[in-house]
């Protein structure tokens, strides 16, 4: 019988408590978390044993981290793994939460927004910059211009809207509802706009530019669904 295992994540900044619910059920069958993996976990075989789980995000220098694990461990958490800035703790079931109240909730996820954001916006300036000289320019830098524009918006698209999502889950904590509400808004109101470009507008790189972001929202919304439904099965079949 194999003693490892990998299950996808849905992404921490869109499906967080599915996640860590998801590792809760696993561990009653044994299945106990050892590592982060490639969009999701590994998994290793061991007791049936209910643990609950949490992820925290702070940016550590080497000689901080005995003391922040240390002061989560006096608390009962267990550090698991950590990637970059996220660490995974474990508890038992009557171990208090990490964040118990309003302001500690909005700490976590600033402490996370913060090194997003530092990568989302020099990336979202830089491909606005590229579509602008791709519409102005001509011939072989016109060319150049819009494969540089292409490639920055597979990549910049993604991490906006994942900044996006953990300040809608910042505000979640504030209870700022009116934001949140907004925040899932705005990708409704992207995809409009492409398809109004896209049928309306003349222009090539207009054109292109529209069709990929009408795939960049289209294809996330699609993974989202898939997401979804893998979480309900893996849900029944635990």
């Amino acid at each position: 019988m194999k003693q490892t295992k990998y299950i996808m994540s849905g992404g921490l900044a869109f499906s967080e408590e599915k996640d860590m619910e998801k590792l809760r059920r696993f561990s009653l069958k044994g299945w106990h978390v050892s590592d982060f993996k490639f969009m999701g976990y590994t998994l290793k075989k061991g007791e049936r044993s209910e643990y609950i789980y949490s992820v925290d995000y702070r940016s550590l220098n080497e000689d901080e981290e005995e003391e922040y694990f240390g002061f989560f461990s006096s608390f009962g958490w267990s550090h698991i793994a950590s990637e970059g800035n996220i660490h995974l703790f474990r508890a038992y079931p009557d171990t208090n939460p990490i964040y118990s109240d309003r302001d500690t909730s909005v700490e976590k996820y600033e402490n996370s927004a913060r090194s997003t954001k530092y990568v989302a916006i020099p990336l979202v300036l830089l491909t606005v910059i590229a579509w602008i000289g791709a519409m102005v320019s001509t011939d072989v830098l016109q060319a150049l211009l819009q494969v540089i524009a292409v490639i920055l918006t597979v990549i910049a698209v993604p991490a906006a809207w994942t900044v996006t999502a953990i300040y809608s889950n910042k505000w979640k904590a504030e209870e700022k509802g009116g934001l949140v509400k907004f925040a899932k808004t705005i990708p409704i109101l992207l995809f409009f706009i492409a398809v109004f470009i896209l049928l309306l507008v003349d222009g090539d790189a207009l054109h292109m530019l529209a069709s990929i972001i009408i795939g960049a929202i289209a294809l996330p919304g699609f993974i989202w669904v898939i997401m979804s439904l893998y979480h309900k099965m893996g849900a029944n079949n635990i």
